[in-house]
């Protein structure tokens, strides 16, 4: 019938999973509405470029609605999404709901501080591009501070830097660093030598990259050094502070003077699969993530995918 409403997708989350299944149903004969906190689909490998002065925010960064602006009947909307209630079909937002017919979640993730989220005042993680913004400030600011600086250990410490986490992003985040200061300040400074910087990767595991085949993680570590970085492994941080981290390997402690740390260590699932775990009664991981059938639907409900960093895939 002409007058018949068109089936409604609502899709939670424009990273790449909401982005690509936004973009597939481009021509299907449905409504979709693409929820996202922000307005822009933001390209987060490249944000440790962004950190360390490499791209612009506007770069790795593209407005979703202009993805979208010749689809007549997909519209995106600004909201954080609170709950789900699968009863009435129904997302909860902020400042208002929404009623769907068929549901993508695809939220993603954020970063985790194992039960230590008072080190975030100290070691800023980077999953945005507010965190990118920030880390690209006490990188630069720490080498201002030190061109300034008379005292020898203060500037030592001050041209020392801490990156938690030899993960990919850890990795990049660390050769980078070992870039820009053997390379890009090498002659900017009068009163420090930046090629003189202490930059030190930190992991607990026996290897950085440690979901990478070893021969990889051996090759980049290679190049980390090469670039002049420290790669410490089997280490783990027992305690952070706004200007020291304390680590524990084996028996032995050491306490590191730096007024520069990064984290890069851990990331854990968005609370919606803890909203799906109660309103839908489904299982999760013991990281948070959501056990989803292999069509990526949820036991019981056909009509709820839940895809990417949120999805458990047996």
């Amino acid at each position: 019938m002409p007058n018949t409403p068109l089936h409604h997708v609502i899709i939670i989350g424009g990273g790449f999973g909401g982005l690509y299944a936004a973009k597939t149903l481009r021509g299907a004969p449905v409504r979709v509405t693409l929820v996202d906190r922000r307005n822009f689909h933001l390209f987060q490998p490249l944000l440790y470029q962004v950190a360390t002065g490499g791209l612009s925010a506007g770069d790795i960064s593209y407005p979703l609605r202009s993805i979208f602006k010749h689809e007549p009947h997909f519209s995106v909307i600004m909201a954080e999404v609170t709950d789900i209630d699968v009863a009435q079909r129904t997302i909860l937002l902020r400042d208002g709901r929404l009623s769907y017919d068929t549901l993508i979640v695809a939220p993603g993730s954020t970063h985790q501080y194992f039960g230590h989220d008072d080190w975030a005042t100290y070691a800023p993680a980077l999953k945005t591009i507010e965190d990118a913004l920030e880390i690209r400030r006490r990188i630069f600011v720490a080498f201002e501070a030190a061109e300034r600086e008379p005292d020898p250990e203060k500037r030592r410490a001050l041209m020392t830097f801490v990156i938690i986490g030899g993960g990919p992003t850890g990795v990049e985040l660390a050769g980078t660093l070992g870039e820009l200061a053997h390379g890009t300040l090498k002659d900017d400074f009068r009163a420090i030598d930046p090629a003189q910087a202490k930059i030190l990767l930190l992991e607990g595991a026996e290897r950085i990259l440690a979901t990478f085949p070893p021969d990889l993680s051996a090759k980049a570590a290679e190049d980390l050094t090469r670039l002049g970085v420290t790669v410490r492994t089997r280490t783990l941080v027992t305690d952070v502070r706004d200007s020291a981290v304390t680590t524990r390997s084996g028996d032995s402690t050491e306490t590191v003077q730096t007024y520069t740390i990064l984290w890069t260590a851990g990331v854990k699932s968005s609370p919606l699969g803890e909203a799906l775990a109660k309103s839908a009664d489904v299982e999760l991981d013991h990281t948070g993530r959501v056990q989803v059938a292999p069509d990526l639907t949820i036991p019981g409900y056909p009509d709820i995918f839940v895809i990417g960093d949120l999805a458990h895939v047996t």
